[in-house]
């Protein structure tokens, strides 16, 4: 770590989570029917595209007006055409409680880092609107919200880097897109993680150092209509990895993360056969779990927390300074080598 190099110790992944509860003011979700959806019934689009509700939901939310066609009140089975409008105007819900506080990092005219605590997702949805880090972050800062320009999975902690310029979203932006796609090049940007896994898959054998390269892609999902996961006509992905320690039921990995597609690290080493520790959603081989784990009754999403997985060390180069900056966020104990 050099001169430019900030760290911040001591910050724990687990973070105490808020104890009132937050009640939203509800959210309107919007589409526009598209030429492969023209003819659908309202009531059949609803329940073909969302399916983490059932059909007589939808019905029941557009008979009581929930949804709205080119802003008007419409039949369930009212067909739909081409370019119109659809709002769902979601009453107001108490959202999970999430742990609502983080702590900066580095701070100066174009850049905000922050230590995103494990929980906090970063934005609107599913269950959460305001309990998430935008909505934090508007607070904090009202005139010129910082804004991110990567994401962090809910579960997974460390550091998040958000820009407070037009000039810094653009160079970071750009730094961000050329790591994903010149492999094999000397990178600007550098993203480090700590994670752990284990138990391990019978007859694996994780060695060292290694390189993980699964394409990743979406995958059909029953409630969700997709998922990422390992897929063989996926986007290229690149990820390297190093045992920092081996325990009997478990071992501590450092990731270095050249692509950044979506849940990266849970997919690549999960098709390794080393899922993270925790994980409820990621199985050996890299697919998502398609059925309810023994024991549970609903399905695992994206947002399902449990599994051990930290941003510990960011380097890049400054936008304005276009000098190499290294920030980083002490790992929790429990992914420290002991």
């Amino acid at each position: 770590m050099g001169s430019n190099s900030t760290t911040v110790q001591n910050l724990t992944q687990r973070s105490p989570f808020c104890q009132s509860l937050t009640v939203n003011q509800g959210w309107t979700y919007r589409d526009r029917v598209t030429q492969l959806f023209a003819g659908y019934t309202v009531l059949n689009y609803y329940s073909y595209r969302y399916r983490h509700s059932s059909r007589e939901q939808w019905r029941d939310r557009i008979l009581a007006g929930q949804i709205l066609c080119n802003g008007a009140a419409i039949a369930p089975e009212t067909p739909l055409q081409n370019g119109q409008n659809l709002t769902y105007h979601r009453p107001p819900w108490i959202e999970p409680s999430v742990p609502l506080a983080f702590q900066v990092l580095y701070q100066d005219a174009d850049l905000l880092a922050i230590a995103k605590p494990a929980g906090l997702p970063v934005l609107p949805g599913g269950s959460f609107v305001q309990n998430t880090l935008l909505h934090l972050l508007q607070q904090r800062y009202p005139q010129d919200t910082p804004v991110p320009v990567h994401r962090l999975g809910r579960g997974t902690s460390g550091i998040m880097l958000l820009a407070r310029s037009p000039l810094a979203k653009a160079h970071l932006s750009r730094q961000m897109r050329q790591s994903s796609q010149n492999l094999g090049k000397p990178r600007s940007l550098r993203k480090l993680y700590r994670a752990l896994v284990g138990p391990f898959t019978p007859g694996h054998n994780l060695g060292d150092r290694f390189v993980l390269t699964a394409p990743i892609g979406k995958v059909p999902h029953p409630e969700l209509g997709y998922l990422y996961g390992a897929h063989p006509d996926g986007s290229p992905a690149h990820s390297d990895g190093r045992v920092l320690t081996r325990w009997r039921d478990r071992t501590l990995l450092e990731m270095d993360i050249h692509t950044g597609r979506p849940h990266q690290i849970r997919i690549h080493l999960a098709a390794a056969g080393y899922p993270l520790l925790g994980d409820p959603l990621y199985l050996p081989g890299g697919s998502p779990r398609l059925r309810p784990a023994p024991g549970q009754t609903k399905l695992p999403v994206p947002s399902d927390i449990g599994y051990w997985l930290h941003a510990w060390e960011l380097t890049f180069v400054h936008p304005r300074t276009e000098k190499s900056l290294a920030i980083a966020c002490e790992p929790p104990s429990e992914l420290q080598p002991h």
